[in-house]
């Protein structure tokens, strides 16, 4: 369903298991900035009246699991620390065509988000599959799926407002850009690391 090219080999869940209070700090600020991405996407397009209620509807959601995040660091008897960059995410901000009209950026501005979700999804599923803490396996479980019907909500909205065969077009070079972009990545506890 995601159409990823490039599957996460099974040595990150591995090693993000290892440093699982980085990997949950890590988690919660990627949920945090869902979030204000979402809200970021109402800011720019307020006329999209679709997109703004999907927005604001994937905005709670992300900070719910952010709040559900941190409760599960704080089970453990750990802090959230320090955000961190994330480095994969600012690689597929360089793909966006900012320069190239409204249209061309409200496209690419959804399949970045879109690709973020599949990836996230993705991991998250790696994830679960690895855990034995019973109850955090549900939880990635969970959130997977959150995060596919995210994806789902941004590639949907950009074929409303771009076109379906735009959209589609678009989507496999992202992909492509994207397996290029996620090679360089699996070496560390963090969620796109």
């Amino acid at each position: 369903m995601l159409g990823l090219k490039l599957k996460t080999d099974a040595r990150w869940a591995r090693l993000a298991l290892e440093n699982l209070p980085e990997l949950l700090t890590d988690h919660a600020f990627c949920e945090q900035k869902a979030a204000s991405n979402a809200i970021s996407l109402i800011v720019l397009y307020p006329e999209k009246s679709d997109l703004v209620q999907q927005m604001s509807q994937i905005a709670q959601e992300e900070m719910l699991h952010f709040e559900q995040v941190h409760a599960r660091i704080l089970e453990r008897g750990w802090t959230l620390g320090r955000e961190r960059k994330d480095p994969y995410v600012n690689d597929l901000q360089q793909f966006i065509r900012r320069q190239a009209g409204p249209q061309v950026l409200l496209i690419d501005r959804l399949l970045f988000a879109a690709m973020i979700e599949a990836r996230s999804c993705e991991r998250f599923r790696l994830l679960a599959d690895s855990l034995t803490d019973t109850a955090l396996r549900t939880f990635y479980t969970e959130l997977m799926a959150s995060e596919a019907n995210h994806y789902v909500t941004f590639l949907t909205l950009a074929r409303q407002y771009c076109g379906r065969e735009a959209t589609d077009t678009r989507w496999q070079e992202w992909l492509a850009y994207e397996t290029s972009v996620i090679t360089r990545y699996g070496e560390q506890a963090t969620m796109h690391g």
